[in-house]
């Protein structure tokens, strides 16, 4: 079997898909797989009809990666690949469409709200923000509705932050979701499999300094404290376990997800994020919950490939 890995893109996390894509390489290498790891560039498309290629596996952060575009591309190049299909990777990677997706199947996200960034130029910014703080109350969540890696992302604590927090968010996407902060702890729940066959892996407990889980905190050592599995109590455990399984099935995922949830002060698991190409670095945390689930790596990355392949195109 043939594998090809897909890392890189133009996107801002370029280099976390890299160190995703080598990590997933050296696994599946180990695991006696024929893997090579490939760009998204002008050689991607002779390189995958070359018919060499047995499975993909899009480990491509950010928009080119998780906006279901690439999977569209493998689609029609009837490429089998590993992962969400390209009609269920738009709906996820729209934060605020998943946001009403969810709620409308009864799972609980924080209260938010969406807003361009034309409108704050057209109806004047201040008073904008003035009724939004007064609306969803501090602190507030502020993040790009297309986005990944918390690029973008602010926790605002005081009304003076929140125009600074809008002017960061901008910076990665034209649309911010302005998000009410929910307290409690923070659970990143890993899934895999698809549909019935699904499972959820241990959670891990993200312990952020300041609060913060940013992009730097995410991928360098040191600013964060992991707990896997999380410290929960067995009903704790089980409903982020049973959230992150709806979630997965809900939003129609496929083969692996990571789904991030807040367990609040009331023992109510609300969704915060989905990702469904999640990081496989050495701080990520889907490896992490492989791991607390006793599951050596190269086997559960082989056996996602050859699940892949056998499904075909």
């Amino acid at each position: 079997m043939h594998a090809m890995i897909l890392a890189g893109g133009l996107s801002h996390e370029r280099d976390v898909s890299i160190r995703s894509g080598r990590r997933v390489m050296e696994e599946l290498r180990d695991a006696g797989v024929e893997v090579s790891m490939h760009d998204v560039d002008h050689d991607l498309i002779p390189a995958l009809t070359t018919g060499s290629v047995d499975v993909v596996w899009p480990l491509l952060h950010g928009a080119s990666g998780e906006d279901g575009s690439l999977q569209a591309l493998l689609e029609v190049l009837e490429v089998p690949y590993v992962g969400t299909t390209s009609q269920a990777a738009r709906v996820a990677w729209n934060k605020s469409v998943a946001k009403a997706v969810l709620a409308r199947n009864g799972i609980k996200t924080p209260a938010a709200i969406t807003m361009p960034q034309s409108l704050f130029r057209e109806v004047g910014a201040e008073q904008m923000l003035d009724s939004i703080a007064e609306r969803l109350g501090l602190p507030l969540v502020v993040k790009p509705v297309r986005g990944g890696s918390a690029l973008g992302l602010s926790i605002v604590r005081t009304r003076d932050d929140l125009a600074r927090a809008m002017v960061h968010c901008f910076a990665y996407g034209d649309m911010a979701l302005i998000e009410k902060f929910v307290e409690g702890t923070e659970v990143a729940m890993s899934v895999i499999g698809s549909g019935a066959e699904a499972r959820a892996l241990p959670g891990v407990e993200v312990c952020a300094e300041q609060g913060t889980y940013d992009y730097d905190a995410r991928y360098n050592p040191g600013r964060i404290e992991y707990f896997a599995p999380a410290r929960l109590t067995e009903e704790q455990a089980e409903v982020v376990a049973e959230t992150a399984l709806r979630v997965h099935r809900t939003m129609d995922l496929r083969d692996l997800s990571r789904v991030d949830i807040i367990l609040d002060k009331e023992g109510e698991a609300q969704v915060l994020d989905i990702n469904i190409t999640p990081g496989m670095t050495e701080t990520s945390l889907m490896p992490q919950s492989i791991a607390a689930a006793g599951m050596p790596l190269r086997e559960l990355y082989y056996a996602i490939v050859a699940s892949a392949a056998a499904r075909g195109a």
